[in-house]
C-alpha cells in the first residue's frame, strides 16, 4: 500500500525584507520584489556561478524595483555581476527587467521562445483605448454595463508600462533541456495554463524545484482567456501539464515558488492544484443548468465576493472554465441580442 503523501510545510515563515536575500539553499538566494496590486510581491531568485550570478525572474520595470535590485547587487550579492536572467513566463513581474537586465548589465537571456515571442509582441501593442475586439469580447462575457462603460473609455493597461524594452536575441530553453547555475545542473519540464510555455526547472543534484507560477502554494494561478485566441482552453492545457509534473513531484523537493512562501509537500500540492478545477467544472456544471453569461458564474467559481479589483482576473477565468465545458462538448451557447453568450449544460 503506497504511503499518504506528505503535507505541505513551509520551512521559512518570513519572507526575506526589502533590498535583502535569504540563502534557501547553498548558492541559492531568495529575494522579493513589491507588485503594485492585491498579490502584492514576486519572488526572484539568485544563483551563484562563482564569477557571477544567475537571476531566476525579475520583477516589474518601475523606478522602485530597479532601485531595490541595485540595492541587492551591492549588497547581498556581494558586487558581483549578473551574467545571464531566466525568465520561467512572459507575464509583466517575471519579465518585466529582463531587458534592463541584458542592455544596463550585459546578461543574457534565457527563456522559452514562446515566452520571448509573447513578450516581444506584446511590447509594440500600445493602445490608447481599448480595441474593437476587446470591447466584443468583454460583451461576449457578459461584462457589467458600468465596468465596461468605464473601461471602454480609460487607456487600458499596456504591457510596456511595466516591462523594459527587449534587445533582439536570447537562449531558448525547452522540454528536457538541461543548464547548469548555481552548481546545479538543471532539467526544464514545461507546464501550460497560466502562461504557454511556461518552464519550471528541476534540479538534478539535489532537492530544488524553481516553480514559477506554475507551482504555487495555497493561491491557484490564474487562467484566463483573452480577446487574442477568444476560444483558448487553457484548464484543459492546465490540467494536463499538472498530471504530467505531478510524475516528477517527491515529497522532499524543496519549491521555490514565484508567489508565496518556499514548500514542501508537492506530490500533495499538485493534487490540489488537479482537484482545485474540477471542483470548480463540476460546480459550473450544475450551476449551468440554467443559462448564464460568463460574468454571472462568479460566484460558483471562486465562492467568494469578487471586488472590482479582482473582477478582470474573474472574467478571464470564468471564459477558461465555460470555454473548456464547451470544448468537450458538455454545454452549449447562443448569442443574446446584448451581444453577451449565454452558457448551458446540454440536456441529455
Amino acid at each position: 500500500m503506497d504511503a499518504m503523501p506528505a503535507p505541505l510545510r513551509y520551512p521559512w515563515d518570513t519572507p526575506p525584507g526589502k533590498g535583502m536575500a535569504t540563502e534557501v539553499a547553498q548558492g541559492v538566494f531568495w529575494m522579493r520584489l513589491p507588485l503594485p496590486m492585491k498579490l502584492d510581491h514576486v519572488n526572484v531568485y539568485a544563483l551563484d556561478d562563482g564569477d557571477g550570478w544567475t537571476v531566476v525572474d525579475t520583477g516589474f520595470a518601475s523606478p522602485e524595483t530597479r532601485e531595490i535590485w541595485e540595492t541587492l547587487l551591492d549588497g547581498p550579492l556581494a558586487g558581483k555581476p549578473v551574467k545571464r536572467v531566466i525568465v520561467t513566463h512572459h507575464h509583466p513581474d517575471h519579465i518585466g527587467l529582463a531587458g534592463w537586465f541584458q542592455s544596463e548589465h550585459g546578461a543574457r537571456l534565457t527563456t522559452t521562445r514562446t515566452a520571448w515571442l509573447f513578450a516581444r509582441m506584446l511590447l509594440l501593442d500600445d493602445q490608447d483605448r481599448p480595441a474593437d475586439e476587446t470591447l466584443s469580447f468583454w460583451r461576449q462575457a457578459g461584462m457589467d454595463a458600468d465596468i465596461l462603460a468605464t473601461r471602454a473609455s480609460e487607456r487600458p493597461f499596456n504591457y510596456a508600462d511595466c516591462v523594459a524594452p527587449m534587445p533582439l536575441g536570447f537562449d531558448r530553453i525547452a522540454e528536457g533541456s538541461t543548464l547548469r547555475a548555481g552548481g546545479r545542473d538543471w532539467i526544464v519540464r514545461i507546464g501550460n495554463g497560466h502562461a504557454p510555455e511556461h518552464a519550471t526547472l528541476w534540479s538534478m543534484d539535489d532537492n530544488l524545484v524553481l516553480g514559477g507560477d506554475q507551482l504555487l502554494p495555497s493561491i491557484s494561478p490564474n487562467l484566463g482567456v483573452y480577446a487574442t485566441e477568444p476560444e483558448a482552453d487553457p484548464v484543459a492545457d492546465w490540467l494536463e501539464a499538472c498530471e504530467r509534473l505531478a510524475g516528477y513531484a517527491r515529497d522532499d523537493q524543496l519549491v521555490l515558488p514565484g508567489h508565496k512562501l518556499p514548500f514542501t509537500g508537492l506530490p500533495t500540492r499538485m493534487r490540489q492544484l488537479i482537484e482545485n478545477h474540477h471542483g470548480a467544472l463540476g460546480r459550473l456544471r450544475a450551476h449551468l443548468d440554467q443559462p448564464q453569461t460568463a460574468a454571472e458564474c462568479f460566484d460558483v467559481l471562486f465562492k467568494r465576493r469578487i471586488g472590482a479589483a479582482e473582477y478582470g482576473l474573474a472574467l478571464v477565468e470564468a471564459i477558461a472554465h465555460v470555454n473548456h465545458l464547451y470544448q468537450a462538448g458538455d454545454v452549449s451557447r447562443e448569442l443574446r441580442d446584448d451581444g453577451a453568450y449565454i452558457w448551458q449544460m446540454k440536456k441529455a
